[in-house]
């Protein structure tokens, strides 16, 4: 009977032992001895020299700097597609959007896309509590029943101005950075690893407002005595060399009515005179020094909450933006301004000596998804196109020498365009401006891209490379 007895409690204990190792397989199998909590920051519209880090000394950034001076600075980060709509989806899922297919306002990420995003991986794969909080942007659906928290508004397009639960004023990156707290107070202390994205509004203009960009009152006095540097292609002249059809596109839902380039309307409104201009950059500084103080608010809170230590910060803006550089407004074409965003990882596990590195290879708005996911030592599904970033600070990675550029959204005041660009170059087609407009820059010698030499002789075989080039990646894309 005892023999009987010490056999039954042996093989309990074995199968005890044996459900040990494997969960402790499972475990490292998902990461679970290393599993950061991760925190990705987007800001909307913020180009990527509005930033100190990035080497602007007149923007007050100390806290994002901080950041990003203390961790991985990618200085050459790029969108495919310079729209917030298709870029949001292609940090999601990390796809270009002749992949994922998100090219109009009333696209809904969904199915295999929706279920392959970074966060909805995070969960299912490696049990991460998941937050979604400020401008989702993405169609008219939202994905909240797959978050375990959300605080996204309804409208494509948050209003800076509200009134919190007790009917007093709060400005909308003070709501988005009490939302934040929030969400840390829920699943912070938690023995379950959280990813929290967070969408800000700003800098994005205030559609449809006058005022457009409608910073807190606190700082209406920050940058009022410093006078901002007019852009080098401010002049009319670098606007005024496009064919007619791109100043006043044609387009079937206008039934023959001109109209005027939006990009052109909205310089209109914000830099028609030396006087607007200022005011405007001044306020678009405002907003993102608004940020800064509430990314501030954050980090003081994971010390608080004592996981400052195990918390991954990322950090990029959704595409670049104009500041009236060739005489234009907003993002959308393939203009240097317009493309290029500030992306850094700080990674408080992460080695000193990899600290404070600045990585001049391409990044792009893609390799959001697979950064995050290789981060919490998740698999990145075959359908991603992007890279983990943090694997360029390997010497022995390879570097990606340039990059195809789409951006074919059916505005009826934005031509669409394509193109390829590299470090030395840059190749630009507006294919349905009749006859279609080519552009070429030599960025070597023209960075601010002020002469276009398609028809120039000296780059007849350089410019044929570049076409062979870019149809190659325009297929790839796909």
């Amino acid at each position: 009977m005892k023999q009987h007895t010490l056999f039954i409690f042996s093989a309990i204990l074995l199968l005890i032992s044996c459900g040990t190792k494997e969960k402790k397989t499972q475990d490292l199998l998902r990461g679970e001895t290393s599993r950061p909590n991760i925190i990705f920051l987007l800001t909307d519209d913020q180009r990527w020299d509005a930033l100190g880090a990035m080497g602007n000394d007149i923007i007050q950034t100390p806290n994002l700097d901080n950041l990003a001076n203390d961790g991985v600075l990618f200085t050459n980060a790029n969108v495919t597609t310079s729209i917030c709509v298709s870029s949001r989806a292609s940090i999601l899922t990390g796809q270009y959007v002749s992949r994922h297919g998100i090219n109009s306002f009333h696209d809904t990420l969904q199915g295999n896309n929706l279920e392959n995003s970074y966060p909805l991986l995070l969960k299912k794969n490696a049990d991460y509590k998941i937050g979604f909080i400020g401008k989702y942007g993405i169609g008219l659906g939202q994905p909240k029943e797959h978050f375990d928290y959300w605080a996204a508004e309804k409208v494509g397009q948050p209003n800076y101005e509200n009134e919190d639960e007790n009917g007093n004023f709060i400005h909308y990156t003070d709501l988005v950075g009490n939302r934040m707290d929030e969400f840390l107070d829920q699943f912070g202390r938690g023995e379950d690893p959280f990813c929290l994205s967070v969408s800000f509004k700003a800098p994005h203009c205030q559609d449809g407002d006058p005022r457009q960009f409608i910073y807190q009152d606190k700082y209406k006095d920050l940058y009022a005595d410093i006078e901002i540097p007019l852009p080098e292609t401010a002049g009319d002249e670098y606007y005024d060399f496009y064919p007619d059809d791109f100043k006043h596109p044609m387009h079937p839902r206008t039934k023959g009515k001109i109209i005027e380039n939006e990009a052109r309307r909205r310089w209109g409104i914000r830099f028609p005179d030396a006087e607007k201009y200022q005011e405007t950059v001044r306020s678009y500084y405002r907003l993102i020094t608004g940020v800064d103080d509430c990314v501030a608010g954050l980090v003081k809170k994971l010390e608080a909450l004592g996981v400052a230590d195990n918390t991954i910060i990322v950090f990029m803006g959704d595409n670049g933006f104009y500041l009236g550089e060739h005489a234009m407004a907003g993002k959308w074409f393939p203009h240097q301004e317009a493309i290029k965003v500030p992306f850094f990882v700080f990674d408080p596990r992460l080695e000193k000596e990899k600290r404070g590195q600045k990585v001049d290879d391409f990044t792009f708005n893609i390799d959001i998804a697979p950064t995050i996911l290789s981060l919490a030592n998740v698999p990145v599904p075959k359908t991603m196109q992007g890279v983990n970033a943090m694997s360029l600070l390997d010497e022995n990675k390879a570097s990606r020498n340039d990059f195809f550029y789409e951006h074919n959204i059916d505005i009826p005041t934005i031509p669409k365009s394509e193109a390829l660009v590299s470090k030395q170059s840059k190749y630009i087609v507006y294919y349905e401006l009749n006859p279609v407009y080519e552009e070429f820059y030599d960025l070597e010698n023209d960075p601010k891209e002020k002469v276009n030499l398609i028809d120039d002789p000296t780059y007849k075989e350089e410019i044929k490379k570049a076409k062979v080039r870019f149809k190659e990646l325009k297929e790839h894309a796909k």
